[in-house]
């Protein structure tokens, strides 16, 4: 991998960026509940990382160039071209990734959700021995003197 091939760069500037987005993004949905942070932001991953192919007209006539793009990319420049052929399919494979990243962040939330829960299985179910002044354990003011 070269670092002065144009589209590798242009790859990898694309994915550092795309993961700041969701970073601040993840970040700035923290008044909302984890379940509905962790669905948004993997909804947005998966529009912003599902890959389309695209085709475009080099100079020369009847020669194309053929490559893949990000899917929001080529429905939003197939838009600007007026090509309802190239928009559809990308706009179809940005609503799968969608899907797919929404269910992704289900699961996520669905696999942490019992985090808290964990019992120690060592633990002795003894009774909270009894303090001297009363009480069964529960908190004491400090006392001076």
């Amino acid at each position: 991998m070269s670092i002065t091939d144009s589209m590798t760069l242009l790859w990898l500037s694309y994915g550092f960026l795309s993961l700041v987005v969701l970073l601040t993004g993840y970040l700035g949905l923290a008044f909302l509940p984890r379940l509905l942070r962790l669905v948004i932001t993997w909804l947005v991953a998966g529009v912003m990382w599902m890959p389309a192919r695209f085709r475009l007209p080099l100079i020369e006539e009847g020669e194309f160039y053929t490559g893949f793009a990000p899917a929001v990319v080529v429905a939003l420049v197939a838009f600007l071209e007026r090509n309802a052929a190239v928009m559809l399919p990308a706009l179809l494979l940005a609503a799968v990734g969608a899907l797919a990243g929404s269910a992704f962040g289900l699961l996520l939330w669905w696999r942490g959700r019992h985090r808290g829960d964990y019992v120690d299985m060592d633990e002795d179910d003894a009774p909270a021995p009894r303090h001297p002044q009363g009480g069964e354990g529960e908190r004491r003011e400090p006392v001076i003197g």
